[in-house]
């Protein structure tokens, strides 16, 4: 079976609707089967989602990005001056 990924707007959404039908009175095991996904996800999602509203998940997704790209602009720097400095040494 294929995986499917969700938007950041999806997975809120769909702890939304655990929560109203936690809130009737039903079990999670229920509710995740209603949502779709495994009790395991839905722990994971609420972890990560918990609290937040859809801007803010937009926001964190954004910010994830950019340390990501800013990681790999370290490293590169980084390596470049390593080589740049044996170089200069003369271990080549």
């Amino acid at each position: 079976m294929a995986k499917k990924r969700y938007t950041a707007e999806q997975i809120i959404a769909k702890l939304r609707e655990v929560e109203v039908v936690l809130a009737k009175g039903g079990s999670i095991g229920q509710a995740c089967k209603q949502i779709g996904v495994v009790e395991q996800t839905y722990y994971r999602w609420r972890r990560e989602y918990g609290g937040l509203k859809i801007e803010q998940a937009k926001r964190l997704k954004e910010l994830e990005k950019e340390n990501t790209r800013l990681r790999k602009a370290v490293a590169d720097l980084t390596l470049d001056k390593l080589i740049l400095k044996e170089a200069a040494r003369g271990n080549f």
